[in-house]
């Protein structure tokens, strides 16, 4: 049909389908909007996110809160949010039948559990409102030509479109990176981020699986802190508050090579001053007990005592026989245990990267790129990242509605 508005969307994970669904919704009989992945497989974090249950948001509904949980993308997320926020999140999915509920942590789920609820929600959508979906046809190239975009795919055909957004993720290998380069972007190398600490250390071994509810964690020799969780594994420390440090230091971390050194607070409610003062307490008032079997604190009784042995004292020690100088060994690493990292792993396969598309040269009112008309970003390609908890699906809903929206017009 003449006068006919192509809408190509590059990339069909949670961004890219999202901006085909607000893209074909706003359309309607004006056009065609045409979705293409690379792979046979659409929704693929989708579906794993959350151990297969799809931690789709997060129960934040202050902008001005929200943009906190992003090491990188806050400052340019707060007008988007204003926009497009969890609550409008939703609000959309409800629409197409999939109940949402809330975990004490704040995250968000639907009630099903099940990531399917989500998968068929967003495939449901595209399919009324007429998106075409094409697998396994990647984008191999985009030149700008007379008005429109001639994208040239790995099979050597071409097609073309008035509009385009690009969704690949933040992946090294993905093709949005190069394409967006080639129209004169800025790619902030990507390196990983939400990852776990490698750590060989006696005080951790053969205490996999023990976690501790609350810690603070620091880089040492940064300003780099966070608290929350800590789960210790067979190969080092997961949990919140390490996946919430790593992404804040995800930059600092990959320069260092994964090689650097963390200080744990087992006990962030406590100073080294306040310990000692409660330790001179209990070693008063519990005189003849054994320091192994007696903790004054609340940590795993394992851990504690793989602490009580890196401070010099003997297992069977009663109270009474610590001397001040192993109280002051016990106190360091119960509130400053000085732990080596010398690698990471991913977080489950939920693959995240800090790195993408320069943020400066997006306009955040349309997510359209500023180098080339008719060009839009959305999702990880962009250099935004966020910590765990569902903020970075948030990140893929409103960047993906703002751009649907715009390329629509």
């Amino acid at each position: 049909m003449a006068g006919e508005l192509h809408v190509a969307v590059i990339g069909a994970g949670a961004a890219g389908f999202f901006a085909a669904i607000t893209a074909a919704e706003k359309l309607g009989a004006r056009g065609q909007v045409t979705l293409y992945e690379a792979t046979p497989h659409l929704l693929s974090k989708v579906k794993i996110s959350g151990g297969g249950r799809c931690n789709v948001t997060h129960a934040c509904f202050d902008p001005a809160e929200l943009v906190k949980k992003y090491p990188r993308g806050g400052r340019e997320l707060l007008g988007a949010f204003h926009r497009f926020q969890p609550r409008d999140t939703i609000a959309w999915f409800a629409s197409y039948g999939v109940e949402t509920k809330t975990e004490d942590d704040g995250r968000m789920f639907p009630i099903s559990d099940d990531s399917t609820s989500i998968v068929d929600a967003l495939q449901k959508a595209a399919d009324r409102a007429g998106v075409k979906i094409i697998t396994s046809l990647g984008v191999r190239n985009v030149q700008h030509e007379e008005g429109r975009f001639k994208l040239t795919f790995n099979n050597q055909s071409t097609t073309t479109c008035d509009r385009l957004i690009i969704a690949t993720g933040g992946n090294k290998s993905s093709g949005g990176l190069a394409i967006a380069e080639s129209f004169g972007h800025t790619i902030i190398p990507p390196v990983p981020s939400l990852f776990t600490f490698h750590i060989q250390d006696a005080r951790l071994a053969e205490l996999s699986g023990l976690s501790v509810e609350n810690v603070s964690v620091q880089a040492i020799g940064t300003k780099l802190k966070t608290d929350g969780p800590i789960l210790i594994t067979h190969w080092g420390l997961s949990g919140p508050a390490i996946l919430k440090l790593s992404a804040w230091g995800a930059r600092t971390f990959a320069e260092a090579d994964y090689k650097f050194k963390i200080s744990v607070n087992w006990l962030p409610t406590h100073s080294s001053d306040s310990a000692l003062k409660e330790l001179n307490s209990i070693r008063e008032q519990n005189a003849r007990k054994q320091i192994t079997t007696f903790s004054p604190v609340a940590l795993p009784q394992r851990l504690w005592e793989r602490l009580v042995i890196a401070a010099g004292i003997a297992p069977a020690t009663p109270w009474a026989h610590v001397s001040n100088s192993g109280l002051q060994n016990l106190i360091k690493q119960l509130t400053a245990s000085e732990l080596a990292v010398d690698g990471k792993s991913m977080f489950k396969d939920e693959f995240v990267t800090c790195g993408g598309v320069k943020l400066s040269e997006v306009n955040f009112k349309t997510m359209e790129s500023r180098q080339q008309a008719g060009l839009y970003f959305a999702g990880e390609v962009l250099d935004i990242d966020g910590v765990t908890g569902g903020f970075n699906f948030q990140n893929a809903w409103t960047t993906g509605w703002l751009a649907g929206q715009a390329a629509a017009e």
